[in-house]
């Protein structure tokens, strides 16, 4: 199993010694990754339709994509995963491109965790149809993988005109891993047919059993093999006791999840070093 951290997006502040500190000592206690969400917008929740998410304008986000820019200078073995960005309300070639250079820069570190978002208002603001956003991804996935695979692309679509064109450079990964959120149904069987991996958030093990047995089932429909196909979700500590931390872990190991990630936002922690302190008391519980 490989052990991450939740990036504390809404937390860590905008000191850049200090980002630096957190990613390099989570690198320095053996983590093989760090997880960062996306938001690009925040919004007021008081409209019509009503905003449901968990953010609002309130909560500060850094830019993944840029922050991940940055990591890669300062760390050397640590993976670099989003988890998720929102891809359908970005320009498929231009994260293509983002991904291709992160990838160059960092030698090969880039996982892709994408999903859906909730946020409308994110979506109108970016000039993209919320409404439309599960059968945009599908095609961007396919998308991404040409531009990551072939120095020159012929693409035509409604939504994407690609003529005789490509990235310079190409990423090292060749493609890059894409692994996908979410767990209706539908989003099960995308990730089933056209995703690495599976990312079910901050779950219990307990409560994801039936959507893993689910996700199996999709996979054999798909023709997938169960066991190059990756899981992995995220441990909140926040009002969560030492004793359950290792059987959550357990309880994922059981499931057949491939990572699992500590988050230590909502906490109750003021400062970066006290999630530094997180994480550290984490790695030694495991």
């Amino acid at each position: 199993m490989h052990y991450g951290v939740v990036f504390p997006q809404t937390e860590i502040g905008n000191d850049p010694e200090k980002i630096k500190d957190y990613a390099q000592a989570a690198e320095a206690l053996g983590y093989n990754y760090l997880l960062v969400y996306d938001h690009v917008l925040g919004a007021h929740p008081n409209r019509e339709p009503r905003l449901t998410g968990p953010y609002t304008h309130e909560h500060p986000f850094h830019e993944p994509m840029v922050l991940f820019g940055f990591l890669a200078a300062v760390t050397k073995r640590l993976q670099l995963t989003t988890g998720i960005l929102i891809l359908p309300q970005r320009k498929t070639a231009l994260v293509a491109k983002q991904s291709a250079e992160i990838d160059v820069l960092s030698g090969g570190r880039l996982r892709l965790g994408v999903g859906l978002g909730w946020n409308y208002v994110e979506y109108e603001a970016l000039g993209e149809n919320f409404k439309t956003r599960g059968r945009r991804m599908e095609e961007q996935v396919g998308v991404l993988r040409k531009l990551w695979t072939e120095p020159l692309v012929n693409y035509r679509s409604s939504q994407h005109v690609i003529d005789n064109a490509g990235l310079n450079p190409m990423p090292i990964q060749r493609p890059i891993p894409i692994w996908f959120g979410g767990s209706a149904e539908p989003a099960l069987k995308r990730a089933a047919r056209l995703a690495d991996g599976w990312m079910p958030a901050s779950r219990k093990p307990d409560d994801a059993r039936v959507l893993v047995e689910q996700l199996e089932v999709y996979l054999k429909e798909a023709g997938r093999d169960r066991k190059s196909f990756g899981i992995d979700p995220w441990i909140p500590i926040a009002g969560l006791p030492q004793e359950e931390w290792s059987r959550r872990v357990n309880g994922w190991r059981s499931l057949g999840a491939t990572h699992v990630a500590v988050d230590t936002m909502r906490a109750g922690f003021k400062s970066p070093q006290q999630h530094i302190d997180g994480i550290r008391e984490f790695r030694q519980v495991l």
